[in-house]
């Protein structure tokens, strides 16, 4: 059995650690892959600070990769950079939510209408197979794997619309989608499945009308699940 940690990869049983220097990918991508997962799954919470020389100790490398990586996060809206503070993680407010939503609609009842009209046998097994993977997770209550599922789910039915700009454009917003399902995954998995189930049925049944209203309830849903999580403004 394999145990992975930042920057070290050991198998029980004594072999020797792999250093974080010793992958392929630069060092600041590094950093920056397992700061955004930190930060999706709750490690960091939201509005705490992250300071550069605690992420150093924390990752194991010097302030400077760090430092390239808060500028990336930032950038991304993971990150908010406050004066006298430096950096703290951003919180999911209200505004945040509801505009992440209203892109998501208009993204994905696109995709599933599409997808609808373009699917192959094997992509429609495809989706099956995430979907009985979701169903043992949300079972088993393995909610980081939930979370991934979803993404996964949501990414294979932009994938099999076909229409590379809707790629494109969702690529950095899923990111953003798998934090906030990841925020609410014990409550919302359950019901996100079933909602998945209409989708991937009516993107089989090869009807696009259907498709495009099963997404476009889904996202619904979410968005009200989202909200009603989501911290209040002033």
């Amino acid at each position: 059995m394999v145990r992975r940690e930042f920057g070290v990869e050991q198998q029980y049983g004594g072999d020797q650690p792999r250093t974080i220097g010793g992958d392929h990918l630069a060092l600041r991508d590094q950093v920056l892959v397992e700061l955004r997962r930190r930060i999706v799954d709750g490690e960091y919470a939201q509005g705490e600070r992250l300071t550069e020389n605690r992420l150093a100790d924390d990752f194991g490398v010097s302030r400077n990769p760090v430092r390239e990586a808060l500028r990336v996060v930032e950038a991304e809206g993971f990150v908010r950079i406050l004066p006298r503070r430096g950096a703290v993680v951003a919180t999911l407010d209200e505004s945040a939510i509801r505009d992440l939503f209203a892109v998501r609609e208009q993204l994905e009842t696109l995709a599933a209408g599409l997808a609808a009209e373009r699917a192959t046998e094997a992509d429609v097994a495809r989706l099956r197979t995430l979907l009985d993977q979701a169903s043992a997770a949300t079972e088993a209550e393995d909610f980081d794997r939930v979370a991934e599922l979803n993404s996964a789910l949501h990414l294979a039915v932009i994938d099999i619309s076909g229409n590379r700009w809707l790629a494109s454009l969702s690529a950095a917003m899923y990111q953003h989608v798998h934090w906030v399902f990841r925020v609410g995954a014990a409550q919302r998995a359950p019901h996100s499945w079933k909602e998945h189930i209409r989708v991937v049925d009516a993107i089989a049944a090869g009807d696009r009308a259907a498709a495009t209203q099963a997404a476009r309830q889904h996202v619904e849903a979410a968005a009200s699940a989202a909200l009603a999580a989501s911290p209040r403004e002033s």
